[in-house]
């Protein structure tokens, strides 16, 4: 799990070259307008972006999630946003089976930290972190970047 400034983000280019192509994308787009929605940054589509304007959700009622195929870079745009956190490893239970279809699995264990992801920040999540988005009060504007796993991000 990475936190950073934006404008500290560049450092993290050299993970993988997909999460340098997002990370490009997230520079030049940033101050854009943005309708709801799903932007494909890659040619193949399998690098994107998903545009949400989700209600923020009570901290009790929050579930871990994590994903197998993606890392995921959490920007907000609009208000903070609260993110639970918790390695996977010490996950213990899970609430069904994990979808491959919408590569997710959701977890009932708590959050072992709570991440205050603030408007000119992002948050990225790779598959061994946990995470509960959307925590606060109203709602929020935010783009959720999901780049695929490969070997040299595993």
């Amino acid at each position: 799990m990475i936190v950073c400034e934006i404008s500290h983000a560049g450092r993290f280019k050299s993970l993988s070259p997909a999460i340098a192509q997002a990370l490009d994308w997230l520079e030049k787009h940033y101050g854009d307008s943005f309708e709801k929605g799903r932007i494909d940054i890659s040619d193949d589509g399998s690098i994107y972006v998903n545009c949400q304007e989700p209600h923020l959700r009570d901290r009790e009622v929050s579930e871990l999630e994590t994903h197998r195929r993606y890392i995921d870079i959490h920007v907000p745009l609009k208000n903070s946003e609260t993110i639970g956190w918790a390695p996977l490893a010490g996950l213990k239970h899970p609430h069904g089976e994990y979808d491959a279809d919408n590569d997710i699995c959701f977890f009932g264990d708590s959050a072992t930290s709570m991440l205050h992801v603030r408007k000119g920040q992002i948050a990225i999540f790779f598959p061994e972190d946990a995470h509960a988005p959307n925590i606060g009060v109203g709602t929020h504007r935010k783009l959720c970047i999901k780049i695929p796993v490969d070997d040299r991000t595993e």
